[in-house]
């Protein structure tokens, strides 16, 4: 209940407002947040590379609907490639960004589309450039034909473009069968978007056993399989299922969310495993932050313990 709460808080204007607007110190936000600039994100991918662990950069923002902000996120992308490039860190595709369609203008009326597929075209271009790659972000599912489609029009021209799925809902398992070929970088994950029933398994015991069904497909693949959890008993199966399929190290990889777990992080990529930390920055940070809350409702707590003491 705690969890469709938050979701749909997720979506209020109104509430959105009253917390962006509370004087919520940056060490609130920055547990999950890297900060808000350029300088930051890149800050922060640097300090993950030091200590063995690749990131994939978000730039916040999802849902637009004005034409000038789907190009700013886009040149807030390409920046922050350049950027990283500068430093050495897209080298090997130890920094790599993704991407939500949304943000770059898919639901634009008229060409929206059109728009986003060409501004990723153009995020594509630069990363292909600086020997990195792209993962497009899974959203809710009422876009995910969508963006399976802008996925396969863009892997014609660059093959190292990753896809996102969830295993939350009914249809992953197809669409897992369907990607797990050669050269296909897959991240799997739950979900942290409200779904109906008629899409989507509710219970946290059927999702569990969705992802399983779900990475066994793709650990069986000829693809690149991306173990987007921080569940220690789905970290342990998917490393004895890579073990069952013969996979070496390198042939996946794990991947955390930005200040969750971050022990876990660095112990994994000390084992000799590639551990991927997906690193959101910017100022639109609401959205994401309630999603993150919804998946573990004890970070509620470490949010309004920061608006009290703070505020």
């Amino acid at each position: 209940m705690l969890r469709n709460s938050l979701l749909q808080l997720s979506k209020s204007e109104r509430v959105r407002d009253v917390i962006e607007k509370a004087p919520v110190s940056r060490s609130v936000v920055r547990r999950f947040v890297a900060g808000a600039t350029t300088d930051e994100g890149v800050a922060a991918a640097a300090e993950l590379d030091a200590t063995g662990r690749c990131t994939t950069i978000d730039y916040l923002g999802e849902d637009t609907l004005d034409a000038e902000q789907a190009k700013h996120t886009k040149d807030a992308y390409v920046t922050i490639l350049g950027a990283l490039r500068e430093r050495g860190l897209t080298e090997g595709g130890r920094a790599e960004v993704s991407l939500k369609l949304s943000a770059l203008g898919q639901a634009l009326p008229g060409d929206g589309d059109k728009i986003a597929l060409e501004y990723a075209r153009e995020i594509c271009t630069l990363a292909q450039e600086s020997g990195t790659t792209v993962t497009l972000d899974m959203e809710d599912h009422t876009t995910t034909d969508r963006t399976l489609e802008a996925l396969r029009e863009l892997r014609q021209d660059f093959p190292f473009v990753g896809a996102v799925l969830q295993a939350y809902l009914h249809r992953t398992e197809a669409d897992c069968r369907d990607l797990a070929t050669a050269g296909s970088r897959v991240r799997l994950c739950k979900g942290a978007y409200k779904e109906p029933e008629s899409v989507a398994f509710q219970s946290g015991a059927e999702v569990d056993k969705s992802y399983v069904r779900c990475l066994k497909i793709l650990m069986q693949g000829e693809g690149y399989p991306m173990i987007a959890s921080h569940d220690p008993r789905l970290v342990e199966i998917a490393g004895a299922l890579a073990a069952q399929s013969g996979r070496a190290p390198g042939s996946f990889e794990y991947q955390m969310l930005y200040g969750i777990r971050p022990e876990e992080q660095k112990r994994i990529a000390d084992r000799g495993d590639t551990m991927r930390v997906y690193v959101p920055y910017g100022e639109q940070w609401y959205g994401y932050l309630m999603r993150r809350m919804a998946e573990k409702p004890a970070n509620v707590a470490f949010f309004l313990r920061g608006l009290a003491t703070k505020g």
